[in-house]
């Protein structure tokens, strides 16, 4: 094995972090990427090298060794590929860390806004998620308040949160949310903006996204199968490109596996 192998979901959030640092760097072809199908039981050989674990993504390196967790890898990608994306400040590499540490909090309320199902929590979980925005426009505002990203270009806080603004289309289409248009979102809006435009990051599309994460909306994630349905809407075939997007109202009656095009009608 001549390259580290990254054990990885191609939709994950997680994995795309990776992904954007490498295309930052221009060293995607410096990993090799090993599909992993969520909708299956993990095989037992990979589940030998996490020590039974199932979360990915997991990086294999060439004698062998195993390093987990996301943020893990893409510090250590970050130090051993190509010149590092971190900042050469120790004081800006700090500030660096600390935004990424808001990211936590703000990924947990957004997929739980997603996977509820009762529709008396919606405005207590959308205040939730706007005050966690609010907390980062704030951040924003203190550090570079007339700049677009963190600092002058973008860097490892944009590789750790762009993927989640990506995935928070699911909440647009299913939750009908976007920040408000006024001043207390304004410097976090332009920041996601861009790093949902910049060329590093294009990895998925909205329509993927919720296409393949519409049984989240229902309240079942990681490959779980909804009540009275028998295809995952995260399997890889058919193609998600193929498949009619999914109903808006995620309070209605759910789709069938024939009505989001998951087998023939």
């Amino acid at each position: 094995m001549d390259k580290p192998i990254l054990y990885h979901i191609p939709v994950c959030p997680f994995s795309q972090r990776l992904e954007i640092l490498l295309a930052l760097k221009g060293m995607t072809d410096s990993v090799r990427f090993s599909v992993v199908d969520i909708t299956k039981p993990r095989d037992p050989a990979l589940l030998a090298k996490t020590r039974g674990t199932t979360a990915l993504p997991v990086l294999e390196l060439p004698d062998g060794r195993i390093l987990k967790e996301s943020l893990v890898i893409l510090n250590y990608f970050d130090e051993v590929l190509g010149e590092p994306v971190a900042r050469a400040d120790p004081y800006e590499r700090a500030v660096e860390r600390m935004l990424i540490q808001k990211e936590g909090a703000f990924t947990m309320a957004g997929y739980i806004m997603v996977m509820n199902q009762d529709p008396d929590q919606t405005g207590p979980m959308r205040d939730k998620l706007l005050g966690l925005y609010a907390d980062l426009d704030d951040f924003l505002r203190w550090q570079n308040p007339d700049g677009t990203f963190l600092f002058d270009r973008v860097g490892l806080a944009e590789a750790v949160f762009t993927p989640m603004f990506k995935r928070f289309w699911f909440l647009d289409y299913y939750e009908d949310f976007d920040l408000p248009d006024t001043a207390d979102y304004a410097r976090v809006k332009r920041w996601r903006d861009a790093c949902i435009a910049h060329e590093a990051t294009q990895q998925v599309s909205k329509e993927e996204i919720v296409k393949l994460y519409y049984d989240y909306a229902l309240g079942a994630g990681n490959g779980a199968l909804p009540t009275g349905r028998s295809v995952s809407s995260f399997a890889f075939t058919p193609d998600w490109r193929d498949r009619p997007w999914p109903p808006r109202d995620k309070y209605g009656p759910a789709a069938s596996d024939a009505d989001l095009g998951l087998v023939p009608a």
